[in-house]
């Protein structure tokens, strides 16, 4: 099965099973048809095939990205105008995108890199409290009881086949601590990467942003096969 069928099965199968702590909302953006609608067409266009994947873990989608669109890192300008897909949202940019798509435009471009790599999270649902985005890991509650639905998530999706050998972490602090521990416990990876967040990136550090670039791009080409010079 090419893994665009794995993916979109995945995403349309997602739900939290069990109590919130109080005051937490699920964010399910794939519960919106015309997200699903945005996500078919992403996925069949980089992920027709049966080929591996290194994966890329992010926290969990906010509302303005992966929220709103249903693509990791891929606000509604992004998906647009470098992924070629129409979609009808208004054109807003979100700062982890803008990051992630000039690393991109520096690998070699959107099919160069899906061809190597697969966008994930900790959390591929979304939280929100007071009508705001929740990173999983601010409210102690929510990342006690995430730990039994994100072991099941990422064993689903290395079912598919992606690679085991590494994985990458996005946010070298609360993400990557928490992701090591469960890898830990669960043995899911060999080996976690950790790079700095974007958008603490793009927020804190935008005059070093192309060093930054670099700094993934060199840690990618120690793993992605064949070897990029």
């Amino acid at each position: 099965m090419p893994l665009s069928e794995s993916i979109l099965h995945f995403l349309k199968g997602l739900s939290w099973k069990g109590p919130l702590p109080k005051g937490v909302e699920v964010l399910r953006p794939f519960s919106d048809p015309e997200v699903m609608t945005i996500c078919t067409a992403f996925y069949r266009k980089y992920y027709p095939d049966e080929g591996t994947r290194i994966l890329l873990i992010g926290i969990n989608p906010g509302r303005h990205g992966a929220g709103l669109t249903g693509i990791p890192f891929t606000d509604p300008i992004r998906l647009a105008e470098v992924c070629g897909i129409p979609n009808p949202w208004p054109k807003k940019r979100e700062l982890s995108s803008v990051f992630i798509y000039d690393m991109i435009d520096a690998f070699g471009g959107a099919e160069a890199f899906y061809r190597q790599f697969y966008f994930t999270a900790v959390s591929p649902l979304g939280f929100t409290a007071q009508g705001k985005n929740l990173n999983y890991y601010d409210n102690a509650r929510l990342r006690e009881s995430l730990e039994p639905h994100t072991v099941r998530w990422f064993r689903q999706q290395l079912a598919w086949g992606l690679r085991t050998d590494v994985a990458f972490c996005l946010g070298g602090g609360e993400n990557h601590k928490y992701l090591d521990g469960l890898n830990q416990r669960h043995g899911l990876f060999s080996r976690i990467v950790a790079l700095p967040h974007p958008r603490y990136i793009m927020q804190y550090r935008l005059k070093q942003k192309d060093a930054y670039i670099q700094e993934y791009l060199s840690n990618f080409k120690v793993y992605c096969t064949p070897k990029i010079e």
